[in-house]
């Protein structure tokens, strides 16, 4: 894209101008005092990788993975302490509304933050999304009752309105050739979570237990076994709270004129490889709708389906892993649990950083998803016949299992942030990706509560003819993997003109 009066091959940082210069010449312009033109004055002067943004995005995304992940090593124990649930098979039921209650959250109000983060800007949304973990969380800790741990999750989901705007924040602060390893970050820190969270829940739950010598019986650990965990992951919160007073802010803040010389796009095209660009046309004034640009819908529609099983594989393992054995489980404690996520973890942070860039660029984003589908199905066929197992074999096999299933499972959430934020402009993205998240909390609220239903029916069940108890539980993740497989290919997904040819 070339303005009149611009020289044919203009590879130079785009000139400066001031607010009064009037516009005319044909050069883009960036404002003195907006923050989003500072941002891309800053991208074109340096066309490498902007580490010190990347960091912001990497330490927001563990504020929001850190409370969920940390979650489910204990949540077995903890329903069980409650006394809400009369018989052992019944725990499952129980456990899944609370891990439903923050998707709950999340799912009434995650359009609202997003669509906050294009008028306000992304930082604001951030810091309160931050602030609401550090209270929250710390509250959840404390509960007493079984209400007041859905009520405190549910609290802590509605206010988190982190993930979206971060998702678009990655974009904004790096060059195009550089956003999948932007995007990747944010899967990276989740996988980063998955490392800390299971560990700090697996480990610390239950103090007064596992470190006598350190904490009393009679002291505030003793007294709430699950605290512990719950106040690592809110000191770390407050301590990125305060690190994000010095984030640098993506969002312009100056209108956008009707001859489009001050629009986002055209401050955004210097920078975009003409062969990589998606053509567009018309100015910001006369936008379209998210709902009527189907590029986005379908891709959002696919990162529903897959979050809904992911967030239920997720509840059903550790469920699974801990249930006792003639219930078909394998009776682990919640440090082994926490250990087996943790390492999970610990493989998905490496492959993010040096394996999947390299693969989404020899596949793309739509062919790795699909791959990936395909390979999950036959490892979750395999999980219920590993009660047949006995250690060390069984520790073996099931940490590959899972460091396989988990980093598949990322490839295909990462390749749709991919293909959801290059269906809009920048002024949209905040929007769309609080879309997205209003729609994958809808799922991630119904795939816990859901899961634990069929968790717990399918212990009663131990001896039916037809996929016999656990068997039962992963053929039904195993449908929606395949469903979700089958929305990758067309005529239902489509993507950005610029992944047609991958």
């Amino acid at each position: 894209m070339r303005m009149e009066g611009e020289a044919p091959e203009q590879s130079a940082p785009l000139l400066e101008k001031t607010p009064g210069a009037g516009g005319s010449g044909g050069n883009y312009m960036y404002l003195e005092g907006c923050p989003g033109c500072a941002v891309d004055r800053r991208k074109a002067e340096n066309p490498g990788i902007p580490y010190g943004s990347f960091l912001y995005v990497w330490i927001v995304t563990l504020c929001t993975a850190l409370p969920i992940s940390s979650l489910f090593p204990f949540l077995y124990f903890m329903i069980r302490d409650l006394h809400v649930a009369k018989r052992t098979e019944d725990i499952g039921f129980y456990a899944g509304f609370v891990g439903a209650s923050f998707m709950f959250g999340r799912c009434l109000t995650s359009t609202v933050w997003g669509i906050a983060a294009d008028r306000i800007g992304r930082k604001p949304v951030i810091m309160f999304g931050i602030f609401s973990v550090v209270v929250f969380n710390t509250l959840f800790g404390l509960s007493v009752s079984y209400w007041m741990a859905i009520a405190t999750r549910f609290l802590l989901g509605a206010l988190n309105g982190l993930l979206g705007p971060i998702k678009a924040y990655s974009i904004e602060v790096c060059r195009p050739e550089h956003e999948a390893v932007a995007l990747s970050l944010v899967s990276t820190a989740w996988g980063l979570g998955l490392i800390i969270g299971p560990a700090l829940g697996g480990y610390l739950a239950l103090p007064a237990e596992k470190f006598p010598k350190v904490f009393s019986p009679d002291s505030l650990f003793g007294r709430f076994p699950y605290f512990l965990p719950c106040l690592c992951t809110s000191v770390f919160s407050a301590a990125v709270l305060i690190s994000c007073i010095w984030m640098p802010e993506t969002l312009h803040k100056h209108k956008v004129s009707e001859n489009g010389n001050q629009s986002i796009e055209a401050l955004e095209a210097h920078l975009i490889d003409p062969k990589e660009k998606v053509e567009q046309s018309g100015s910001l004034d006369t936008k379209k709708s998210l709902f009527k640009n189907w590029p986005l819908m379908s891709s959002i529609i696919i990162y529903c389906a897959f979050s809904f099983h992911d967030m239920a594989y997720t509840e059903v393992f550790s469920l699974w892993a801990e249930s006792e054995k003639k219930y078909g489980g394998l009776s682990l404690s919640s440090e082994n649990v926490g250990q087996v996520l943790a390492v999970t973890g610990a493989s998905v942070l490496v492959y993010q950083l040096f394996v999947y860039p390299r693969i989404n660029k020899v596949l793309g984003p739509i062919k790795s998803s699909q791959i990936a589908a395909i390979i999950c199905m036959p490892i979750l066929f395999a999980y219920p016949y590993m009660t047949y197992l006995s250690e060390p074999g069984l520790s073996i096999v099931l940490n590959i299992a899972s460091v396989i299933k988990n980093n598949l499972g990322v490839t295909i959430i990462t390749s749709t942030f991919i293909l959801q934020n290059n269906a809009v402009p920048q002024d949209q993205r905040g929007a769309a990706n609080g879309l997205a998240m209003t729609g994958m909390s809808f799922f991630k609220a119904a795939a816990p509560a859901g899961a634990g239903i069929v968790f717990s029916w399918a212990q009663k069940r131990q001896h039916a003819f037809f996929f016999p108890g656990d068997q039962m539980v992963f053929f039904l993740l195993n449908v929606v993997e395949l469903l979700g497989l089958i929305l990758t290919f067309k005529p239902f997904l489509v993507v950005p003109e610029q992944y047609e040819r991958k």
